[in-house]
């Protein structure tokens, strides 16, 4: 049986996503230096080192979903203008785009998040802890677990993917990382809504009978 622990810890050596590195341990009957190899040769812990190269191409990538009711545009970077064209890179900025239509996230990373935003969720989720009648001396740790859970919520690369819930959004770009031989990087993105911010017309049920009526 393979631990968490080495999971973990092969994770934190070669930058790969938990459910790859469990496979390969597994793979491996536990062996962590052959789970090391089976990574490399997959090309999966090279991804982590791609990501540190600068991705300035590119293309501006969309998705409109229930008969234009969801809109999204989003770009994504990559290293060159050849790579753009790549038909996986295509598919990946698609999936993508559905993604944020599915999914709504509201930043691409954590480090994107607002310091009073974290902030003020910490608040929430420790006045919720305390509520349930959690001990204070465990509350602390309790809140750092479910602020986790808030980045998986609100954060696109953290996000489970949609086409596999088991692997997030960053441990599949990792994969396509490898696949294509280039660091790819999310940069922004917006989503729209049919009717979202606005205030719907509402008529008294009554006056909407009366008129009836009287056609």
């Amino acid at each position: 049986m393979i631990s968490a622990n080495a999971v973990k810890e092969l994770r934190e050596k070669t930058g790969v996503g938990m459910m790859e590195c469990k496979k390969a341990l597994v793979e491996a009957n536990g062996n962590f230096e052959k789970a090391i190899d089976i990574l490399r040769e997959r090309g999966l812990a090279n991804a982590q080192k791609k990501s540190s190269r600068i991705a300035a191409e590119g293309i501006v990538g969309s998705y409109i979903h229930g008969g234009g009711r969801i809109g999204v545009l989003v770009e994504v970077n990559i290293e060159t203008d050849f790579a753009a064209k790549n038909e996986d890179f295509q598919l990946y900025v698609k999936d993508i785009a559905m993604q944020i239509a599915a999914s709504k996230p509201e930043y691409v990373r954590k480090d994107e998040v607002p310091a009073d935003v974290i902030e003020k969720e910490k608040a929430i989720l420790r006045t919720q802890a305390l509520n349930e009648g959690k001990p204070e001396k465990v509350v602390d740790k309790m809140v750092e677990g479910r602020i986790e859970k808030f980045y998986k919520q609100v954060c696109l690369m953290d996000q489970a993917y949609i086409r596999n819930p088991d692997i997030s959004v960053q441990e599949m770009t990792n994969s396509v990382i490898a696949k294509i031989g280039e660091n790819i990087s999310v940069r922004r993105f917006t989503r729209y809504e049919m009717g979202e911010g606005l205030k719907k017309r509402e008529e008294n049920f009554a006056d909407e009978v009366a008129k009836q009526i009287n056609k």
